[in-house]
């Protein structure tokens, strides 16, 4: 476990009341891994569960820490109401998606490209029996229909490779305008690894559908492997009525930003519309703790 890892979970706000409280988690899945070498099911909301076993990034966190990524995680169990439709684009194992459809019992189109990881997300699905809420798609999305190849071995970061990278597996590319046909998302998640200048470009009407209110994005400089500049992806949404912001899912606040963070981003048009559903959003216990949010 590495020191930065270490401040991770000491520093998450589901930990503060009790700053020991995740490291002895952390141990305590340690010692669960060496005495179970088959998954578990973690109970991941009170609501929802997740498949989880060693050395399985994306899941392992959740069992520290509630929720992985705190801020955005909690910013789709307030916005996403039930006839909501939430596109996770890179779902990898389905952390978002099953928040979205087995919490908030959204509709969810979930796009993960790597078959390994595809398996594992279909697998959350079944458990959670969310066959008729979720659609799993293993493609990869672009700006244009084709084939690309995608590095397999790297868990949760793999990605489109480049020329010099090996171990690598060919995977079928759409767009999002072609997946969704006339569906109209409210929230859409954006992790792919550096590739999502592409993944909007063809998602030209996507973006211009009024229903669409908030959009979760990475953006954290692994455009730089393809030559794309995150900084026009911003641009881009300004252009299209978005404006950037931080969320605080304890306090329940927005926080509007001159810019875009370092790692995840919540993009919002219609400010008021989804200030009122944060408001007005039901409390939800997070795994098997006592907080919730």
């Amino acid at each position: 476990m590495t020191l930065n890892f270490i401040r991770y979970i000491y520093k998450h706000p589901f930990n503060s009341k009790n700053k020991l409280n995740g490291l002895f988690r952390y141990l305590k899945w340690q010692i669960i891994c060496r005495l179970n070498k088959h998954p578990i099911i973690y109970p991941y909301t009170e609501n929802s569960k997740l498949l989880m076993w060693k050395g399985l990034s994306g899941a392992d966190s959740n069992f520290y820490c509630g929720l992985v990524e705190f801020d955005d995680m909690g910013f789709l169990l307030h916005f996403l109401r039930s006839d909501d439709l939430f596109v996770d684009i890179g779902a990898n194992i389905g952390s978002y998606t099953i928040l979205a459809s087995g919490e908030k019992k959204a509709k969810s189109i979930s796009i993960e490209p790597i078959p390994s990881t595809f398996k594992n997300l279909t697998d959350n699905i079944l458990i959670n029996r969310l066959q008729d809420k979720v659609t799993p798609l293993n493609i990869g999305l672009g700006s244009s229909k084709g084939t690309l190849k995608f590095t397999k071995h790297l868990d949760s970061v793999n990605h489109v490779a480049t020329e010099d990278e090996k171990g690598t597996v060919d995977v079928k590319v759409d767009t999002l305008d072609s997946i969704i046909s006339d569906q109209n998302p409210a929230l859409l998640k954006i992790d792919v690894e550096g590739f999502e200048t592409e993944v909007l470009n063809g998602a030209k009407n996507t973006l211009k559908s009024k229903e669409l209110k908030a959009i979760i994005i990475e953006l954290n400089g692994s455009g730089d492997r393809y030559g794309y500049d995150e900084n026009k992806i911003y641009k881009k949404l300004i252009e299209h009525g978005f404006k950037a912001f931080t969320y605080n899912p304890m306090l329940r606040e927005l926080k509007e930003i001159s810019t875009y963070g370092n790692h995840n981003t919540i993009f919002i048009r219609d400010e008021q519309f989804v200030k009122d559903r944060i408001e007005n959003s039901r409390k939800i216990k997070i795994g098997n703790r006592q907080q919730s949010i």
